[in-house]
């Protein structure tokens, strides 16, 4: 049960950071209030920066920012070793 829960979980707070991405990148294009910063790496660090790095590849968002380029495919690296480490 706790794993149904667990990969329920991922998969909703992936899915909402990729959205997230997206939303962003749309007012971006439109000058319009933005997503702050904070609120996208708290989403990957909830456990979405799968859903993220995919957002940031998909809708060509925060691409030139170093700290999202490098800081979001290393959480989910992090991420991905303590899944592998602690869930199998």
């Amino acid at each position: 049960m706790m794993d149904k829960l667990l990969y329920l979980y991922l998969a909703t707070i992936n899915a909402a950071s990729f959205v997230m991405m997206g939303v962003d990148k749309r007012r971006a294009r439109r000058g319009r209030w933005r997503i702050p910063e904070k609120a996208l790496f708290a989403a990957a660090l909830a456990g979405g920066s799968a859903g993220a790095v995919l957002g940031m590849q998909i809708f060509r968002h925060k691409t030139r920012h170093w700290y999202f380029v490098w800081g979001m495919p290393a959480i989910l690296a992090l991420q991905l070793v303590l899944f592998c480490r602690f869930a199998v």
